[in-house]
């Protein structure tokens, strides 16, 4: 199995928009590890190419309902750059997008650095600067969505932009299991739920990111700076042309963005 070209082909992909097979049948031996390999390759390429550079991560399949569907028992995750980044309210282009789709979470934003193992909710919540409510939009370079774990894995987590909401809170103020989420489409309540969803608890989340990072390499940490998409509190949905979603969490403010 050919690491580089595997992630030329996904790079290709996003830049083409001209979706390629599943890996996990072209490569039907492909890991988890192997797909971790090619997205860190795909990474390097991508920020080479385009000059980007990383400024924080996502996590995904945090949910029961995904892991069931993929067929796993932990999340997974990917990297996000500057150029990721789309600014609250503004549009976001989709003809740079192949199939995306919008998820509602929570982002956190660090002040201090958080580096496994032994990673603790009580150190996520001393890292913390501020959370604020955040819109994920996931595309995959995986024709169809036909996507098992490794495919996702190597597609950086499926991610292809996001948005951060203005409105930072301290995360002390927050009750993490508690706090309600509504996405809205075109006006419309779509679904809701509570950060319980989120791995048992969203901080949770960025602590099972720090420790599995750190089993990767000593070198892999999460930075001072860097914010962390905790991962979906509901399932997404398909985005057109012409959409306007809102993520709303409750007493932490609002986020929107905009597809053209």
């Amino acid at each position: 199995m050919d690491i580089m070209k595997i992630a030329d082909a996904l790079y290709e992909a996003e830049l083409k928009r001209a979706p390629i097979e599943p890996l996990t049948q072209v490569y039907p031996e492909i890991t988890a590890q192997d797909a971790y390999r090619i997205q860190l390759a795909l990474m390097e390429r991508k920020m080479r190419a385009e000059g980007s550079r990383r400024v924080g991560m996502k996590i995904g399949l945090t949910g029961k309902a995904m892991q069931r569907l993929i067929g796993v028992t932990e999340p997974d995750f990917g990297h996000l750059t500057d150029q990721m980044l789309v600014q609250d309210g503004q549009p976001c282009k989709i003809s740079g997008l192949i199939q995306p789709k919008v998820e509602g979470e929570l982002a956190f934003c660090l002040k201090k650095e958080l580096r496994g193992p032994n990673i603790t909710l009580k150190d996520v919540y001393d890292a913390v600067d501020y959370v604020v409510p955040a819109i994920e939009i996931v595309d995959s370079r995986i024709a169809d969505w036909k996507i098992k774990l490794q495919d996702t894995i190597a597609d950086n987590g499926s991610s292809a932009r996001f948005v951060l909401g203005g409105r930072k809170t301290p995360i002390e103020e927050i009750d993490m299991k508690l706090v309600g989420m509504v996405l809205e489409k075109n006006g419309e309540a779509l679904s809701s739920g509570a950060g319980v969803e989120v791995w048992g608890n969203p901080a949770a989340a960025v602590a099972w990111l720090a420790n599995m990072l750190s089993s990767f390499s000593a070198d892999m940490s999460l930075k001072a700076g860097e914010v962390i998409l905790s991962g979906a509190v509901t399932a997404a949905d398909p985005a057109k042309a012409g959409d306007t979603y809102t993520v709303s969490f409750d007493r932490m403010g609002s986020v929107s963005v905009r597809f053209e």
